[in-house]
């Protein structure tokens, strides 16, 4: 059975070739895809570096992976899975898990690292929170994560779409619990309320990276006020889980990984996520390096030393990457915390 869809909206034209060769004059009436970076297009390339033995992984064959594929382009949904090259596509769909956003499968940002088309994103589709909320209740999920591209173009950045999403799945699906992945709504006053408002039971938004790399990996975005929204959801709603993710590979230090930790914890957030940085294209910001599976390990254990409920740290997770494991592990580990307290003040008093 299904177990978790993560909405995700990330696509691109399909390019039309015929044995990796451009497809002869009768298919000239196709139109040719648009670029799906645009303003990469005069970057200097960047070699792809070799991946070390723990990053390959096996090409999907299976035959519940085709039943997703399936699924998918029956429900008209986009996936990140096949944008983004995930590379545990074929483990996660062979499993029913598929990656799709909403909002549309073009983003206003341009990050260096994001495979995500860029551009002009179209108008809404109204329909989309229903559509979602169908599709959740025919897959008898029992965790969804709903996430998008940036919508710096919208007035609210997408919040109340947000929103209506998760009331959709609740009134579809009562027992199905809700993570959203967001946009850090830069300059959309009122927008994290209005999601914090409609009661998700993860709210997700990834740091990404260390402050010092933010020029350069992610300009359109602020360190600081990603981190100030983690902290003003906790605030609106105790009961929330926060969760967030960091890759790794682009050049940052240790101690830099650790204190992104520190600032995680002082806003109460709950679950940490650490992934490779893998490189989409040439034109992308390159591997500095590919961190080995020990190092990931040690990041794992600092991270649980230093207080979060739930931590994924290894080569190959990403930040939906197990939810719905996940999930009930860290709302097992929070009930198993507030019951000890009880006790811890018996001792101390």
């Amino acid at each position: 059975m299904a177990t978790r869809i993560l909405i995700d909206h990330r696509n691109g034209g399909a390019h039309v070739s015929v044995g990796g060769q451009p497809a002869p004059a009768a298919a000239e009436a196709v139109p040719a895809a648009a670029p799906r970076h645009p303003e990469k297009a005069h970057r200097p390339d960047n070699p792809i570096k070799r991946k070390p033995d723990w990053i390959r992984v096996r090409a999907p064959v299976s035959r519940e992976y085709a039943v997703t594929r399936d699924l998918m382009r029956r429900q008209k949904l986009h996936t990140v899975c096949e944008e983004a090259a995930c590379p545990n596509i074929g483990e996660c769909w062979s499993q029913r898990h598929a990656t799709v956003m909403i909002m549309g499968d073009t983003c206003t940002r341009a990050c260096a690292f994001c495979n995500v088309k860029t551009g002009m994103p179209g108008a809404l589709d109204e329909s989309e929170p229903d559509n979602l909320a169908a599709a959740v209740g025919e897959m008898g999920l029992n965790h969804v994560v709903v996430t998008s591209v940036d919508r710096d173009d919208l007035p609210d950045g997408g919040a109340a779409h947000f929103a209506r999403c998760i009331r959709r799945i609740r009134d579809a699906a009562p027992a199905t619990t809700i993570e959203v992945l967001t946009p850090d709504f830069l300059r959309k006053d009122g927008a994290i309320e209005l999601v914090a408002a409609a009661r998700p039971d993860v709210f997700n938004h990834n740091l990404e990276t260390v402050p010092r790399l933010y020029p350069t990996i992610r300009p359109g975005a602020r360190y600081f006020h990603s981190l100030r929204l983690l902290d003003t959801v906790k605030r609106l709603d105790p009961t929330i889980f926060t969760k967030s993710g960091l890759m790794v590979g682009l050049g940052e230090t240790r101690q830099e990984i650790l204190q992104v930790m520190d600032d995680l914890r002082s806003a109460d957030v709950d679950f940490i996520t650490i992934g490779q940085y893998l490189q989409p294209t040439v034109k992308h910001a390159p591997v500095d390096r590919f961190v080995p599976p020990p190092e990931f390990e040690e990041y794992a254990a600092l991270a649980r030393a230093k207080g979060f409920l739930m931590v994924a740290s290894s080569p190959l997770t990403r930040s939906s990457y197990h939810a719905d494991r996940d999930f009930a592990a860290m709302r097992e580990a929070r009930n198993a915390r507030l019951a000890a307290r009880p006790a811890e003040s018996g001792a101390t008093g």
